[in-house]
């Protein structure tokens, strides 16, 4: 047996004035996945425990069958994990942004999507600057950079940080670290980057050519090494991950995934899609599972950019799912079953710019699996499906085994 899982990572959402009252997903030309609904069976599940933030930390370590409420220790120590930090038990680790506040408020939580080579140069001056013992600013990809305190000095139990991508339009000095004595030094980090970053050229140079530029660190996502028992030892399969988002690169690293390195991957629609579907069928000769996350959804969704998340649906479709399903048919053809499930993480609604917990739509086809309402994949018509599954770790025990005892 093989299994694929493609997760479009924030690609549901609710209806839209500017799409005619559709959704994105019911605006998109989706043949593809629509295929996978109707051949198969399309339900609904609840990716976001209650009492948890619902984000993509939380949402994907659901998917790939794993409990949050039991393992979930912060976003931060999974992101470390894939730059290849050295992480102790006893370490803090944050994930640190690159954001743009204008007049106090928050307008972007990614500084434009600022580069790498800018991030490391604002991030590298700025640790010059703001020097505490046992703290470390680790530059990562883009605007997502990491923060570890190793002192074993200072307990951040308590602290309460909001991240940027929930807070588009609000008040910056609102959601300022609180909760903690330790506060107080995450404050004067985001002030002192305030001050540095204003006259730094790399900025100075981003004005020149129209780009916002990155005016603040904005420290969020704490947390401490999770321990997560591999997924084979759980489920006793051996899995891949295709993914440009160091989030599931370490997630998969924690469970004993391999990362499969794919040239052209980005976060945002200027992905390489098609080699993602291409190295996605390459992989399933060698591992039991492969797992495809395209980022492109929630990006757009988080720019409140309609137009190019229904796009980065049609692409997901045409470059992936039709492509990887083919390729399964034909294995299957050949005497080696398959199981493919498909779905977004969680919602993204570009109308608020924000993650949303309401259950997520999935599609599973293959083996043992058959159709019992044949309709196009969206929100509405998972809603309606009676297969409802309302823990989301309990997802993927659905999609390897049931209907096969």
């Amino acid at each position: 047996m093989k299994y694929a899982i493609i997760i479009a990572d924030g690609a549901a959402d609710f209806a839209l004035e500017e799409l005619g009252g559709k959704t994105p997903f019911e605006a998109a030309r989706k043949p593809h996945t629509d295929r996978l609904s109707s051949e198969g069976r399309q339900g609904s599940v609840a990716t976001t425990p209650t009492g948890m933030p619902c984000g993509s930390d939380v949402c994907c370590m659901s998917v790939l069958g794993y409990d949050p409420l039991r393992y979930h220790r912060g976003r931060a120590p999974l992101e470390a994990a894939a730059l290849g930090i050295a992480l102790s038990p006893s370490d803090w680790i944050f994930r640190v942004n690159l954001v743009t506040v204008i007049d106090g408020l928050m307008q972007d939580h990614s500084a434009g999507h600022i580069s790498n080579n800018e991030g490391w140069g604002l991030l590298s001056d700025l640790a010059k600057t703001v020097r505490v013992d046992g703290m470390t600013l680790y530059p990562g990809v883009s605007y997502r950079n990491i923060l570890v305190d190793s002192s074993g000095q200072r307990d951040w139990s308590g602290l309460v940080t909001t991240p940027p991508h929930d807070i588009p339009g609000e008040p910056m000095r609102k959601y300022l670290p609180t909760g903690n004595p330790h506060a107080a030094i995450l404050d004067r980090m985001i002030s002192e980057s305030e001050t540095l970053f204003a006259a730094h050229e790399i900025n100075l140079t981003r004005r020149e050519l129209g780009e916002v530029p990155a005016t603040h660190v904005w420290p969020w996502g704490q947390g401490r090494m999770p321990q997560i028992p591999s997924f084979q030892s759980q489920y006793g399969l051996r899995g891949a991950m295709i993914t440009a988002v160091d989030l599931l690169a370490g997630l998969s690293s924690f469970i004993a995934w391999d990362r499969l390195d794919v040239p052209g991957q980005t976060s945002y629609h200027d992905t390489d899609y098609a080699a993602a579907g291409r190295f996605g069928i390459a992989a399933l000769d060698d591992y039991d599972l492969v797992c495809i996350h395209v980022e492109a959804p929630d990006e757009a969704s988080h720019a409140a950019d309609a137009k190019t998340k229904v796009v980065a649906i049609e692409a997901i479709d045409q470059h992936i799912v039709g492509p990887v399903h083919q390729a399964l048919a034909q294995r299957a053809a050949g005497g080696e079953p398959y199981r493919m499930l498909y779905l977004p993480d969680h919602y993204t609604c570009v109308h608020t710019r924000k993650h949303d917990p309401t259950p997520v739509p999935f599609a599973v086809c293959g083996h043992h699996i058959h159709s019992v309402l044949k309709r196009p994949f969206s929100e509405a018509n998972a809603a309606e499906s009676d297969l409802k599954i309302h823990f989301g770790h309990e997802l993927m025990e659905y999609f390897l085994r049931s209907g096969m005892a």
